[in-house]
């Protein structure tokens, strides 16, 4: 017999937001959704729920009126499911396929990954958040964009204030000041090179979306939400592979003597600490969930963070170890909503910029004197990563 979704009470945001994982394992262990009186949402924790989830996109709907993210950013085709989301995606997968990534984007990547560690090769020791991954994740989706006279710090800013407003739970007003700001940064931004190239046909995004003669309500929609979720899944994945490696020097040593694991590497990277750790759904019918009842119009939030570590399916699940059995995981989501810049972060961090920071910098490790710190559970990644190496 169907239960009704359990509440929790006792959980503070600034829980979740700190270290979100001895969460959901109460949850995980509780029911498959428990609504969080923090967050606001009933969360579904569980790995084979999830993917329940998402091959049933008629009755978990990403469509939702309501959502933040059309609130922060318009209606994206995040928000959208079935045809309309299809053609919308269609507009913009011509930019990101693999062909295109690996005889146009790969060399812009390896070039933008050269000139920062050149910047810092000498220093001996840095913070990799500001001095690698923020900038190489920002520089790198301007290029893939297809924006001009942009800096890499405004689209930093800009790309968390649009992920603080989509995540703003709490409903904190300044964070979502911040994301109306950002929001109108970011419009004007196109406005200044859709004609560029409306008339110079190229493999960026915005490119490819006003050739498809999207509608440009449709282009500032969904770049915005590119602007999010690309700059912030390859930036926090490149520290969260370099920490992973870092912390486990037998792995480093084995990933850098063998160039062919650095792509399993990355996969368990973006597991162990998944950089979009949870996105909603909404619940359009009655029905039940592995013992628990949903009613039509409930909001739920699918946490793969949460089943990335999911013990039923990864063993010491908390532990970084890419010898672990090669199965799926959620960091990239699933179904139709499959995100699809999985194969730009795969090569940018996966193949470029993380073996090249090994192989340039000598001896990196880790500051026992200034730890890693790490933040979030609807993006959650390393927000300061200090090291040091030999000069």
């Amino acid at each position: 017999m169907a239960h009704a979704v359990p509440v929790m009470s006792d959980i503070a945001f600034s829980d979740l937001l700190t270290d979100p994982y001895p969460i959901y394992k109460r949850l995980r262990d509780m029911a498959s959704a428990v609504y969080v009186d923090a967050a606001r949402l009933a969360l579904v924790t569980r790995f084979d729920d999830i993917m329940a989830i998402e091959r049933d996109s008629e009755t978990f709907a990403s469509s939702n009126p309501g959502s933040l993210v059309n609130k922060v950013m318009g209606h994206t085709m995040m928000r959208k499911d079935g045809e309309a989301h299809a053609t919308e995606r269609r507009a913009i997968e011509v930019s990101f396929r693999p062909g295109t990534i690996k005889n146009h984007w790969a060399a812009q990547f390896e070039a933008i990954s050269d000139g920062l560690i050149s910047a810092i090769e000498n220093q001996g020791e840095a913070d990799l958040f500001d001095a690698l991954a923020a900038p190489m994740a920002s520089l790198a989706l301007i290029e893939l964009l297809g924006l001009r006279e942009v800096s890499w710090q405004t689209l930093a800013r800009w790309s968390q204030a649009l992920m603080d407003g989509a995540g703003n739970y709490s409903g904190d007003p300044e964070i979502s000041a911040r994301a109306t700001e950002a929001a109108a940064g970011v419009d004007a931004a196109i406005d200044a090179v859709l004609a560029w190239h409306r008339e110079n046909p190229n493999p960026a995004v915005l490119s490819s979306m006003v050739n498809a003669e999207s509608p440009l309500e449709q282009i500032r929609a969904n770049i915005k939400v590119i602007i999010g979720g690309g700059l912030n899944e390859p930036r926090d994945s490149i520290l969260s592979l370099t920490l992973g490696l870092l912390s486990n020097p037998a792995q480093r040593d084995e990933v850098i003597a063998n160039p062919d694991l650095w792509p399993p590497a990355f996969e368990e990277a973006v597991r162990w600490i998944s950089p979009i750790g949870m996105y909603p759904r909404r619940v359009t019918r009655d029905v039940e969930l592995s013992g628990v009842e949903l009613r039509a119009g409930d909001q739920i939030g699918l946490c793969v963070g949460a089943a990335n570590r999911d013990d039923r399916r990864f063993e010491n699940p908390d532990s970084f170890d890419l010898f672990r059995p090669k199965q799926p995981h959620l960091a990239f989501g699933a179904g139709p909503h499959f995100c699809a810049g999985a194969w730009v972060a795969r090569q940018m961090v996966g193949r470029i910029v993380v073996p090249m920071l090994f192989s340039r910098l000598k001896n990196l490790r880790l500051r026992p004197d200034a730890p890693a710190r790490i933040h979030g559970w609807v993006f959650r990644g390393p927000v300061s990563l200090p090291v040091a190496w030999d000069v």
